[in-house]
């Protein structure tokens, strides 16, 4: 019997005497787009928070939008230290749900009807669900979604809001006011910093951004979230630079002022937050970093 020895010098000789055939190529998979999902549901005690993600905008020259009382330098330095783009920003618009057992709470509803039904449809709820909607302050992004061809959004619902915001509005003659919100003026229960909106959710003052913005601390067995809404609109140019000027603050020296509360309660009591504005799904912590603030999003501590 004949044996024949191989090496690596005869295959290559071998595969050199062999004819040249054509492979057939697959067609490439197409590519699939960047995904957007649009609802992320926590655990807090009792109750089940939902993040909504009801919206997205990119938005150019976020120095005239940001950061105003700082230089461009100063503004690209920071932009360059968290590797975000200095000539472009991505807006999340974050409506959160808060299903207590007993009511299903909207705090805020987007910028349209189509926005917050089809979010609330994607994380299982339906309009005709919602027994209170929650409006943290008038801005058009946090009111649009409050009627739908000149009927309300929410058949069902009640609404909250604060007394010091609605008389703000109401008094400045705006449009999307006028559209929204005054026409459910008859369904609103108007509270204060430190009223209920409803059991285990209470209103905390967070003035400036608008006159009357507020935040509100959700409390159940033992847990704590802060719904933080607009203090900060942005994780670096506001949050980690509370003193920098953001155009959409009213009262542009209170904000400042509330962030900086805001930032220093969060940070010391270790509360989570959801952000209206925050990167998607919107929940995160305070954490203080090289003398300031830093953004830390959730990972899983509130999904155990």
């Amino acid at each position: 019997m004949l044996t024949r020895q191989f090496n690596r010098r005869s295959i290559l000789a071998s595969a050199a005497a062999l004819p040249l055939t054509t492979v057939p190529l697959f067609a490439s998979a197409p590519m699939l787009g960047v995904p957007e999902y649009s609802f992320n549901r926590l655990k807090l005690g009792a109750f089940e928070v939902t993040t909504l993600l009801s919206a997205t905008h990119v938005a150019s020259g976020p120095h005239a939008i940001f950061g105003l009382n700082v230089s461009d330098e100063e503004f690209a330095a920071a932009s360059q230290a968290a590797n975000i783009p200095v000539d472009e920003t991505q807006f999340t618009f974050i409506p959160t749900v808060v299903n207590t057992g007993a009511e299903l709470v909207l705090f805020d509803t987007g910028r349209n009807a189509t926005d917050i039904t089809g979010a609330l449809n994607a994380a299982g709820y339906s309009a005709d669900q919602v027994d209170v909607v929650v409006i943290t302050h008038m801005h058009g992004d946090h009111i649009g979604g409050l009627m739908n061809d000149g009927a309300p959004t929410f058949p069902n619902a009640r609404y909250v809001t604060g007394a010091a915001e609605f008389d703000a509005w109401a008094a400045m003659g705006n449009a999307g006011f006028d559209a929204n919100m005054r026409p459910l003026a008859e369904k609103t229960t108007m509270i204060a910093p430190g009223g209920a909106a409803v059991s285990g959710i209470n209103a905390q003052k967070a003035f400036g951004h608008t006159p009357g913005h507020m935040a509100y601390l959700i409390e159940s067995d033992g847990d704590s979230l802060m719904l933080a809404a607009d203090f900060a609109n942005h994780y670096v140019w506001s949050l980690a630079h509370p003193t920098w000027e953001v155009k959409f603050d009213m009262d542009k020296q209170m904000a400042a002022a509330t962030r900086g509360r805001m930032l220093d309660r969060l940070t010391a009591d270790k509360i989570p937050f959801v952000g209206y504005h925050m990167p998607w799904p919107g929940v995160g912590y305070v954490e203080t970093r090289g003398g300031g603030y830093a953004y830390a999003p959730e990972s899983y501590q509130l999904k155990l």
